[in-house]
């Protein structure tokens, strides 16, 4: 079975650095065996954020592009995963993915859009990233991204 840094070199993914937070808060918490990492909006790979996730679905942002967006903010928790673990071998499961997705009032598509985040963490982490997962849809995201995704994992 192939190891999660395997599957990110098949998929052609090189982990960025981890992003600082916005605020005040820290990026992750590790206590126990849980590890949860604080919401990651979608910086690219390069560390910006494209026009093409700016704004809120079902007026500005495509449902592509938001899967586009939510699988970035999936990048994002997995670089905070390595940085909190060192080792991506060392999570066990994923359990949780909270997505936020900004959206006008009427958009229905949420999980579509959050289904971007939720098959590259499967894509990477194979059964073990099957997951519990919320979608919701909010009035506004910071930068004015078009999504965020938050994460909890049981890890060795």
């Amino acid at each position: 079975m192939p190891t999660p840094d395997q599957n990110l070199a098949l998929l052609g993914i090189t982990l960025p650095a981890p992003n600082a937070p916005l605020a005040t808060y820290v990026p992750f918490v590790l206590t126990g065996n849980i590890l949860t990492i604080s919401g990651q909006v979608c910086f690219s790979l390069e560390g910006q954020i494209y026009p093409r996730h700016v704004g809120k679905l079902g007026m500005d942002v495509s449902i592509e592009n938001g899967q586009e967006a939510a699988k970035f903010c999936a990048i994002n928790i997995l670089a905070q995963a390595k940085s909190a673990l060192e080792d991506l071998n060392r999570i066990k499961r994923c359990i949780r993915l909270g997505g936020f997705i900004n959206s006008a009032p009427d958009f229905p598509s949420l999980p579509l859009v959050m289904n971007g985040a939720s098959d590259f963490i499967v894509a990477v982490l194979g059964d073990a990233g099957r997951h519990a997962r919320s979608t919701v849809g909010v009035a506004q995201l910071p930068l004015n991204c078009a999504v965020e995704v938050e994460a909890t994992f049981e890890v060795e």
